[in-house]
């Protein structure tokens, strides 16, 4: 391929075209770097597919929207004069046209991760093109992990190019095996970048602000205008402020019907103004546009915490697609692009968008590796997937089956892998029987994809009331467009789990969100009208006058979170019985004694339980007496031993066993505060039988409690090595605390005169510091070296005790007493 078809147009990105020709002849990856408009996306692959190497297979074009596939996959047919899914064909959620005669097929993300998964060989494909690759989108960082390792294990003759504007060359080339990076610098004109004078307060204001600055652009610059708005509710808000401007007032976004798109990328004898939302930043052309009026905001995944989904949320862009969108206004002459924000604030915007494997929610990318055969950590990610993420999407897709507790794919699994869709969402559908059941579950997971319907934070959380609404039920607060999107996803899920359209929805939702949604199936606690426990331990709650409020158990599937507890939003009541016919593995039934905090005793109980969620118990007149002291031991633990009487016995037993553990190990239990509540029902336990209360445990002994884990030789050595009490000259003793720093003994000089030096501790190896009280039982001094402090400092003290205590004797040689 030393040069282009005559058949082709001249376009910027053409004389680039040969090295890059070069590059996949000499080796298997390539980089292709080329600004916005220089036609990569069109002739790349009309030219690849002519290679040599390309001989019989397919050219995949990866784009990362609708509507770009649709537009790319349009202007290649054009450019060869035939009809679309001839030599050029198309494959989305929504579109599909291809043929046996098909050599270029474009396709969407998603759909590329899913035929991986059912042709793991991508069988007849000899290149994949990765369009826009510098989106970082999520399904495009696998899909390109999984043709690496499909290139390393069995392909390694098939072709993979990364291509885009501003792409991170060197990053994407190390991850290709130090591909060829080829760039093609294009034609730009210039563009005049203005800023508004003050920036917007809420986003709220942006259709008002963006309708002012187009009727300004369109008085004062020529050309059509491109304004980029962060969804459809924008764009139909902004159009609606536009009624009269002297242009074609043209919505583009990727919910619109394909004749829709089509107006707006196409030529036209009218002044022109396109609304369109972020997928114009890079993959499309618009044809005519010389100003740009830039919103500044955008539309990303996040994980949404009510729902467990990721779902759209309204961002600021980066400075990096603020520079994408401001080029499209210089394409074909000089052009302007007013940014609705000030300077100050685009110098502390990112330099770019963080990658969606870094933000999202991973429990698809967790199973689509799962189902490839692979771990995350051994495939090649330009940005690994984060740990944490990755820890709580596997638990995640066990909860839901989809994983075994080994790590492995099920069967259920591999099922909901092909369904393409969250994997909450997947296990819903999965759970169906019948094509009744089929077509509930794709209404469901419509609802949950989008926004809640039923507009208001009062809104009752009966999901029936949704569902009702997409049959044609009146409801003066439903948000009409909304409704619409949901209609549109449940015929897409309707096609993936082939059911026709006039089967009826009919079946149980709250079964089937209890199987996408496990951890939040929810039992009323006591009597109290809308106070739940969710399985997952958590409180939530519902208005006392919610309907929904006094059903014995819920599968929840919308979820406000709200510190502590949580505002259910969203629900679908469900019966105990269908949930265990249903789900039987995961609901335990047991017997046994546990404790009551109500009552402060342990009490026999029969359970049926749903992990930490009580289903149903009763109360039994008898249970084992040694499952009782356990579980009043426990009880005991939980409350940090405080209900047993701690004498000062105790606490210095319980030092001094400390102090031959610490210095002595072996045989010497440890008797610290973690130590004891990691053991209780082996020390504890079998002194509690007869005992059902804690407040029984105050009528313990617990020196004997503690010598008891002693065996007889370590008792004895106990009392020998740190005893309690020290002999004293004239018959007296005192007691020595061993609860501080350093074991310690107070006693009065007086008692002290004839000690010439200190009892040794374990031999000496525990130090003991002596206190000495004045006849008023004041310390006056404090030493660990009783001879030399009788040699030495009791001459100071002798004096000024004889100063303030004459009465008293206060000897010059206090060893001996004289």
């Amino acid at each position: 391929m030393d040069h282009v078809s005559p058949l082709l147009p001249e376009l910027p990105v053409t004389e680039a075209l040969p090295r890059l020709a070069a590059a996949l002849r000499a080796g298997s990856n390539a980089v292709l770097v080329a600004p916005p408009g220089a036609g990569k996306t069109t002739l790349v692959p009309l030219l690849l597919k002519d290679e040599p190497w390309a001989e019989g297979g397919k050219i995949l074009v990866l784009e990362p929207r609708r509507v770009a596939a649709r537009a790319a996959a349009r202007r290649m047919s054009e450019l060869l004069g035939e009809p679309l899914g001839r030599t050029v064909g198309v494959v989305t959620r929504l579109d599909r046209a291809v043929s046996e005669a098909t050599r270029v097929e474009v396709v969407t993300e998603g759909l590329l991760v899913r035929r991986l998964q059912s042709d793991p060989g991508l069988e007849g494909v000899a290149a994949v093109l990765f369009d826009e690759a510098h989106e970082r989108n999520l399904d495009t960082d696998l899909a390109l992990a999984l043709c690496l390792d499909l290139q390393h294990a069995l392909r390694p003759e098939l072709r993979l190019l990364a291509m885009s504007a501003t792409i991170e060359a060197e990053g994407f080339a190390r991850l290709l095996g130090d591909a060829p990076v080829v760039e093609s610098l294009g034609r730009a004109h210039p563009v005049v970048i203005q800023h508004r004078p003050r920036d917007l307060q809420d986003p709220r204001d942006l259709p008002e602000a963006m309708a002012g600055a187009i009727r300004a652009a369109l008085a004062e610059h020529p050309g059509d205008v491109l304004a980029f708005l962060p969804g459809w509710g924008e764009i139909r808000r902004t159009a609606e402020r536009l009624g009269g401007v002297a242009a074609e007032v043209l919505p583009l976004h990727g919910e619109l019907p394909p004749a829709e798109q089509d107006k707006a990328l196409n030529p036209s004898s009218r002044r022109k103004v396109v609304l369109a939302t972020s997928i114009a930043e890079t993959s499309l052309t618009v044809p005519g546009v010389r100003i740009v009026v830039d919103g500044g905001f955008r539309r990303a995944p996040r994980l949404d915490p009510a729902t467990g989904l990721s779902r759209l949320a309204t961002v600021r862009i980066s400075r990096a697609a603020a520079e994408q969108r401001a080029g499209r206004a210089g394409r074909t002459e000089p052009g302007v692009a007013i940014r609705l924000w000030t300077e100050a604030l685009h110098r502390g915007l990112p330099q770019a968008d963080r990658p969606e494997i870094l933000e999202s929610e991973l429990s698809g990318l967790a199973l689509d590796c799962a189902a490839w055969g692979a771990e995350p950590a051994e495939m090649a990610f330009l940005d690994p997937p984060p740990a944490g993420a990755m820890a709580a999407a596997r638990a995640l897709l066990r909860d839901l089956d989809a994983l075994d507790t080994g790590g492995r794919i099920t069967p259920m699994g591999r099922r909901m892998a092909r369904l393409g869709t969250h994997p909450r969402l997947a296990r819903m559908m999965a759970a169906t029987e019948t094509p009744e059941a089929a077509a509930l579950a794709a209404e469901l997971a419509a609802l949950l994809e989008e926004r809640d319907p039923i507009r208001g934070r009062e809104a009752p959380s009966d999901i029936q009331l949704r569902l009702d609404l997409l049959h044609g039920a009146d409801d003066p607060n439903a948000d009409r467009g909304a409704l619409g999107r949901i209609r549109r996803a449940v015929t897409l899920h309707r096609r993936r789990l082939g059911v026709p359209g006039g089967v009826e929805a009919e079946g149980d939702a709250g079964l089937l969100l209890a199987a996408g949604f496990p951890d939040r199936i929810a039992a009323r606690r006591g009597s109290m009208a809308g106070a739940f426990r969710i399985a997952s331990g958590q409180g939530a709650r519902l208005p006392a006058t919610d309907p929904l409020g006094k059903a014995p158990l819920l599968a929840v599937a919308d979820l406000e979170l709200l510190g502590t507890e949580a505002r259910i939003r969203m629900a679908a009541p469900l019966t105990r019985e269908a949930l265990e016919a249903a789900f039987p593995g995961r609901l335990v039934r047991e017997e046994g004694a546990a404790f009551d905090p109500r009552a402060n005793a342990v009490v026999a109980r029969r359970r049926l339980r749903l992990g930490p969620l009580v289903l149903e118990e009763a109360t039994l007149p008898h249970a084992d007496p040694a499952a009782v002291a356990s579980a009043l031991a426990a009880a005991a633990a939980a409350r940090g031993f405080r209900d047993l009487d701690w004498t000062e016995a105790a606490r210095q037993t319980r030092a001094r066993m400390g102090w031959m553990h610490r210095t002595e190990g072996g045989e010497w239990p440890d008797v610290s505060d973690t130590a004891l509540a990691a053991e209780e029902g082996a020390w504890l336990a079998p002194w509690l039988s007869g005992m059902t209360k804690l407040s029984a445990l105050r009528g313990l002994d617990a020196v004997a409690v503690l010598r008891g884990l002693l065996p007889h030789a370590l008792q004895k050595r106990l009392d020998a090595a740190l005893p309690p009490r020290v002999a004293l000259p004239g018959g007296r003793s005192a007691a020595i605390d061993y609860t501080g720093e350093v074991p310690r003994l107070e006693a009065r000089a007086q008692w002290l005169f004839g000690l010439a030096t200190l009892p040794p501790l374990a031999e000496g190896r525990i130090p003991l510091q002596v206190a000495l009280l004045s006849p008023a039982g004041r310390p006056i001094a404090v030493t660990a070296d009783l001879p030399g402090f009788w040699r030495g400092a009791w001459a100071e003290v002798r004096k000024e005790m004889r100063g303030r205590y004459p009465k008293h004797d206060w000897p010059e040689e206090p060893a001996r007493g004289t």
